[in-house]
């Protein structure tokens, strides 16, 4: 099982990143991006249970995240609390049930891929820089 605390610290320690609250009346949501009003590399926000597939009333704290297809098809088939993105593209974005048993070096993994995809485009001026 992973925390909030555990993705905000991850999120967090990646250059540039930052987290921040945009939706109105929704306390529970986090953005994950790349400095303030950057993209988004990540999304925390709850979900209901039954459209993660699990069982029971309530919700569930999940983390979208960009991923390569090949690798997200691939990870879907090892980790069972790694699913098509809830609310987002299903091809291109994955959610990971934190209260499941994805470990922790993998969900880091999963951060960094995130972040590196959806980074932006630096010309190559900058990447001599």
């Amino acid at each position: 099982m992973t925390t909030r605390r555990q993705v905000l610290d991850i999120a967090l320690s990646l250059p540039g990143a930052v987290s921040d609250m945009p939706f109105d009346e929704d306390f529970d949501s986090t953005v994950l991006r790349h400095g303030p009003g950057g993209r988004w590399f990540g999304l925390l926000m709850k979900a209901p249970r039954e459209k993660v597939g699990l069982e029971g009333p309530g919700t569930a704290e999940i983390l979208n995240l960009k991923c390569d297809p090949m690798v997200s098809y691939g990870l879907r088939q090892i980790h069972p609390d790694i699913l098509p993105a809830w609310h987002m593209n299903k091809q291109l974005w994955i959610s990971v049930r934190l209260e499941g048993n994805v470990p922790e070096d993998t969900l880091r993994a999963l951060i960094e891929m995130s972040y590196a995809l959806t980074e932006k485009k630096r010309t190559q001026k900058q990447r001599r820089d």
